[in-house]
């Protein structure tokens, strides 16, 4: 037969200040009631009282540690609590007596119980103060401070909380008010509700209330939950006011509050007398200050954070872990992105739909292809849907490096996709630069068409790409149709668009480069006017010389260096070397050509790497009249002379520098051999060179 124990304690005096062993053993169950105090100020000593059945009552001035749960080891109990142990007693109860029912709703888990059932029934009910006031009557006129307390800490709706809270005060003479607007304030902030939050604190302060820790800690950490950083520092900043001080859970909001509101400094500072007062910060204040310093550029201190994190003994999360993925893209360390992805994973995480998109974005811009696209295929075959912006992402990649199989793949998945990942005209955009790059005219056209149909506009980019692919397939005709099209869409030419002209401009048959100068004198006058004077044999050098020191003085620093490889190709194209050397040299004054020429006691050397094939001839040119200038002038030459022009394709030709420097030295009869060992690098010795340099006459440069 089932059986009742009722429990009982009777202790000493000493005894009696202290929780009982059977309250601690009781304390997971109510331990909501601390929830609501983080700290050990306004801690209420909750006894049991010492008739079965009745309701611990809460002390609000004798607080007590929050410590543990469980109650404390003999060896680590007071001397007091040693000396005068509490005596506990048992009564047996028949279940089968009438009293066992009454015991059971006399106990304090069955009225607990009741409480919480009527917080629910005070959730659903009308926001009224007549209902709330009905269902509330059931705790009779004189309600206990404890039955306030559990009922709005089980409370969720923040319009009945107001509302009761109003009832328990009419209804109960507290010594702390503070108590129960901390405890409704939490429930805002389960709520997500900020202006109830805001409003019951404000209130507080106009009746003279005055906040503790709780309540700006509360107030601060709701700022928090409901993305409000600049009103968790305003509160934050007020709490001096009335000599209250940050606790850990303070600290930690308000280094994430400071660090999404931009005031780097401030969470910095925080974040630093956090660490000297030894403070615990959780995982996502750490996350936060990785965030910081990677959006300021200083990667390598997201990486320290994150190491001293885990000094600290503080586990790093999926947010952790997600934000450092992405400061490491950031800062184009591919490498150190899979080292920390593998830690990620051994540590028991599983990726999230961010912990990807992380990835793509790394890898995509790093030109990692295989990585990316895996990752993408992944994401696929988890069901995991990915958004136009990472589709965009990967296929400027994939526009980049030429992938068009895998740009089509992506298209067309997108196309099937629910509408979040659409292609939109950066999509169109980003196909017509794949084709173009390879002077596939008719697919750009296609693709061209299709972004029409689909309802987008043709911005500058879309235009910028069709024309360099005309410009590629040598349709001038058509490059002139597209730029007029332009103009009657209102688009207004801007410099790289300008730049694309020029590059259409190198690339052009001699018969059409009018047309195409027409063009850019309509889109720039200056450049126009420009390029007119380097085409005309007849215009002196010191003329072009001027007028282009003024142009590349007023235009954008990251064209500059695009438009004079253009340029000085455009001058070689036409077997114009002594113009093509005054632009060089111009370039060089102005800081656009930085580095070309090195020396050491024992290498001279040339780095073309970063030139057009046209102006990489031009500086080879300048550079071969320099040596033999030093050689007349007595200098004596280094063992080795070495010409750098790194290797793979060029971005601005079908070929490699490396094949054309190669053609070209071998024309030139030059002593020059590809290094076998220096990928890119063609070197001679002083031997082989002396003798060259001092029969040679001065080349003309081929033409491109």
């Amino acid at each position: 037969m089932a059986s009742i124990h009722i429990s009982c304690t009777c202790s000493t005096a000493a005894a009696a200040a202290a929780p009982s062993s059977s309250l601690l053993q009781d304390g997971r169950r109510r331990a909501f009631l601390f929830a609501f105090f983080p700290s050990s100020s306004h801690l209420p000593t909750v006894t049991h009282c010492k008739r079965p059945g009745s309701l611990a009552r809460v002390s609000l001035q004798d607080p007590v540690p929050q410590t543990s749960a469980d109650p404390p080891a003999e060896s680590q109990a007071s001397p007091e609590l040693r000396a005068a142990p509490a005596v506990r007693s048992t009564i047996w109860v028949n279940p089968n007596n009438p009293r066992a029912s009454r015991l059971r709703q006399q106990s304090s888990e069955s009225r607990y119980a009741r409480l919480a059932q009527l917080a629910e029934t005070l959730d659903s009910c009308n926001p009224t103060e007549l209902e709330v006031a009905e269902k509330l009557s059931v705790l009779g006129e004189k309600p206990s401070e404890q039955e306030a307390v559990i009922v709005l800490n089980n409370m969720g709706n923040p319009e009945t909380a107001l509302l009761s809270l109003r009832w328990f005060q009419e209804k109960i003479r507290v010594k702390k008010d503070v108590i129960l607007y901390n405890v409704t304030l939490k429930v805002m902030r389960k709520c997500r509700s900020w202006d109830g939050a805001e409003s019951l604190l404000k209130e507080m302060l106009e009746k003279g209330v005055e906040p503790d820790n709780v309540t700006f800690s509360t107030i601060i950490s709701s700022a928090r939950v409901c993305n409000l950083p600049e009103k968790a520092v305003q509160w934050f900043e007020r709490m001096g006011e009335f000599d209250c001080r940050p606790d850990d859970v303070t600290y930690s909001a308000m280094i994430d509050a400071y660090g999404r509101s931009g005031n780097v400094d401030m969470a910095m500072k925080l974040y630093d007398q956090a660490r000297e007062e030894k403070r615990r910060l959780d995982p996502v204040t750490f996350s936060t200050v990785i965030k910081v310093y990677s959006t300021s550029n200083n990667f390598d201190g997201a990486l320290n954070v994150y190491e001293e994190m885990k000094a600290l003994g503080v586990k790093p999360n999926l947010i952790t872990y997600n934000t450092l993925l992405d400061a490491m893209g950031r800062a184009g360390r591919p490498w150190q992105v899979k080292t920390i992805y593998r830690e990620m994973e051994s540590n028991g995480f599983s990726p999230n739909r961010a912990t990807y998109a992380a990835l793509v974005r790394a890898y995509s811009r790093a030109r990692y292809p295989e990585d990316a696209l895996r990752v993408y295929r992944e994401m696929k075959g988890k069901g995991i849907e990915l958004n136009v912006v990472l589709c965009n992402t990967l296929l400027a990649m994939c526009a980049d490096l030429g992938y068009v199989d895998e740009a089509m793949e992506i298209f067309q998945e997108m196309k099937r996709s629910p509408e979040l990942c659409k292609p939109d005209s950066w999509t169109y955009s980003s196909l017509i630069t794949i084709y173009s790059c390879s002077g596939q005219v008719e697919e750009a056209e296609s693709i061209f068409t299709e972004m029409v149909a689909s309802g987008f506009e043709p911005n500058i980019f879309v235009l910028t790409s069709l024309i360099q692919c005309y410009g590629k397939a040598k349709k001038i005709d058509n490059v002139v149709e597209t730029f007029d099209r332009m103009l009657k869409l209102d688009i207004t030419p801007d410099d790289r668009f300008c730049g694309c002209l020029l590059n259409v401009l190198t690339e052009a048959p001699v018969e059409e480069l009018g047309k195409v100068i027409e063009c850019i004198s309509r889109a720039n006058p200056a450049l126009g006017s420009l390029v007119k004077q380097l085409v005309d044999e007849k215009v002196e050098d010191k003329v072009i010389k001027v007028q282009a020191e003024e142009l590349f003085t007023n235009i954008g620093k990251e064209v500059k260096k695009a438009y004079c490889n253009c340029l000085i190709d455009l001058c070689v194209n036409l077997d114009m070397l002594e113009r093509a050397c005054v632009l060089l040299d111009m370039a060089l004054r102005l800081g656009i050509y930085s580095g070309l020429q090195s020396k050491s006691t024992t290498q001279w050397s040339l780095h073309v790497r970063s030139l057009s094939l046209g102006a990489a001839l031009t500086a080879l040119h300048v550079w071969m009249n320099d040596l033999s200038r030093a050689l007349e002038n007595g200098e004596d030459l280094p063992p080795l002379l070495g010409i750098n022009t790194g290797h793979g394709k060029h971005r601005y030709s079908e070929k490699g520098l490396a094949s054309v420097f190669e053609s070209q030295l071998r024309k030139l009869n030059a002593p020059f051999h590809e290094a076998p060992d220096k990928v890119g690098w063609f070197l001679t010795t002083k031997v082989a060179a002396k003798p060259w340099l001092e029969s040679r006459n001065s080349p003309t440069v081929a033409a491109v």
